[in-house]
């Protein structure tokens, strides 16, 4: 079935040519068959790839290089120097490579620290809508290889997600976080930076994740623990008042009866 719907796709008529209203910098360069739709602006020496789809009202800032058969729907920015790999996708509204969340604290107040870095999209990645995925302090915030991302998922600067994860609606991930491979993150799960999650890792939804993660863990609760763990843990949490009611009576018992 999943076949015949990607064969139903490619049969759709796709899209050539730069599109009246569209602001087009004399130094940006497409391959071929590329669609740029209306009112969309593409900066200073960007480089689209051959197939690309620019839907309207698409803003790509300068040096910004996109691959080959990549989609952009409407309403997406792309700040400058941001990268994208080939068979990219990102829907509307998805900010890339918006300023991190970094400030210095000083006598006056927040001071903020220049966001130096950029955003690398590898090959076959695929972003939902209303996502804002932060370029780095320094260096990329980079998301791997065949990793796909829900809608309304907020991905700070300097975060390194490798290949094949999948992130549902919501999570947050914090600044400078490493993401192993195949991993899968439940919606509204939040992960606190500068820690690492291994491979094959399983976080459940809404679990907020406050240290490492080893490879093939699977985590539920926030802050969360082993999810087989946080199971037998739930059990005796919902039974909680009665534990309490007969360990009162239990000491109460205790008073009342004199030691033998």
């Amino acid at each position: 079935f999943q076949v015949l719907m990607n064969l139903y796709q490619q049969m759709q008529e796709r899209r050539t040519g730069i599109e009246q209203g569209a602001v087009f910098h004399e130094t940006a360069t497409v391959g071929e068959d590329v669609y740029v739709g209306a009112f969309s602006c593409v900066s200073e020496k960007v480089k689209i790839g051959d197939g690309t789809q620019v839907y309207p009202h698409v803003y790509i800032g300068k040096n910004v290089k996109i691959g080959k058969n990549c989609v952009l729907y409407s309403g997406v920015r792309i700040y400058d120097y941001c990268v994208i790999g080939d068979n990219c996708i990102v829907h509307s509204n998805t900010v890339i490579g918006a300023d991190g969340f970094g400030f210095q604290p000083t006598k006056d107040g927040f001071k903020k620290i220049p966001q130096l870095g950029n955003v690398v999209l590898e090959d076959d990645v695929e972003i939902g809508s209303n996502c804002s995925i932060d370029r780095g302090t320094i260096g990329s915030t980079r998301i791997g290889k065949g990793t796909k991302i829900d809608n309304l998922i907020q991905i700070a600067h300097n975060v390194q997600i490798g290949q094949h994860n999948v992130i549902a609606a919501q999570a947050g991930i914090a600044g400078s976080t490493v993401i192993g491979n195949w991993n899968q993150i439940g919606g509204q799960a939040g992960i606190v930076g500068h820690i690492n999650i291994g491979n094959q890792v399983k976080i459940q939804a809404q679990s907020g994740v406050n240290s490492s993660a080893k490879d093939g863990e699977i985590l539920y609760g926030s802050p969360a623990i082993s999810a087989s763990e946080y199971r037998r843990n739930y059990v005796h949490f919902r039974n909680f008042t009665n534990i309490v009611k007969r360990l009162n009576n239990l000491e109460q018992n205790s008073k009342e009866q004199p030691n033998e």
